[in-house]
């Protein structure tokens, strides 16, 4: 078995979407559907992939403006984020006007809130969920020990780190996220960020003026 991907950029913000599915059964989870539904669902199609679940990093609008659009269209559920991000998901429309972007995104109750430890499934593939606040209080991220790879959201970019301005967000937590849940990983474990590049978290421990050491 063998964990495939794809990243879909969708929303103004250039947010990476992710599908991740199964080669053997060919059922997929989509990770952080902001908004672009039908650029999502195209994907899903041009892979011949059958979309099992929703998987939600945090809930800022760019991440999570379209779940329930497509949690509706494909009659699947939710999992994620973790519970602390609730204040962000009941105010989803109120991120759309504060960011001054057009939307009809809607809140939502997930089927299942994570927490750390916890796994999530889809096909013969298995992740593992760490809770990583700071850039929201109720962050988490997705690990895949087969094939080493992490859905980081908006804890860790090539380069830079999530932004910790936001109500509840906190610079230090963020940085003993990383620390203490990312690094442990492994050097070699490569990542998909909210936004922009991947790259290995052997890299940033190295590079990255933020977080490095």
């Amino acid at each position: 078995m063998t964990l495939k991907y794809q990243i879909v950029p969708v929303t103004p913000f250039a947010q990476n979407c992710s599908i991740l599915w199964c080669d053997e059964t060919l059922q997929a989870a989509v990770v952080d559907p902001g908004g672009d539904v039908p650029r999502i669902r195209a994907a899903l199609e041009s892979n011949g992939l059958r979309a099992e679940k929703i998987l939600v990093t945090h809930g800022h609008l760019d991440h999570a403006g379209g779940v329930v659009e497509l949690a509706k269209e494909l009659g699947i559920p939710i999992e994620g984020p973790q519970r602390e991000d609730k204040f962000w998901i009941d105010a989803m429309r109120q991120q759309g006007e504060s960011f001054g972007v057009y939307c009809d995104a809607s809140p939502f109750t997930p089927e299942r809130w994570l927490e750390q430890g916890d796994r999530v499934s889809f096909g013969n593939v298995e992740l593992e969920v760490l809770h990583c606040p700071g850039h929201t209080p109720g962050h988490v991220v997705f690990y895949n020990a087969p094939a080493r790879l992490l859905i980081a959201g908006d804890v860790l970019f090539k380069g830079s780190i999530g932004r910790t301005d936001f109500p509840k967000g906190d610079f230090d937590t963020l940085i003993s996220s990383i620390r203490n849940r990312l690094w442990p990983l492994g050097g070699e474990v490569k990542f998909i960020s909210g936004h922009g590049p991947m790259s290995t978290l052997g890299e940033e421990r190295r590079f990255n003026p933020f977080c490095g050491g």
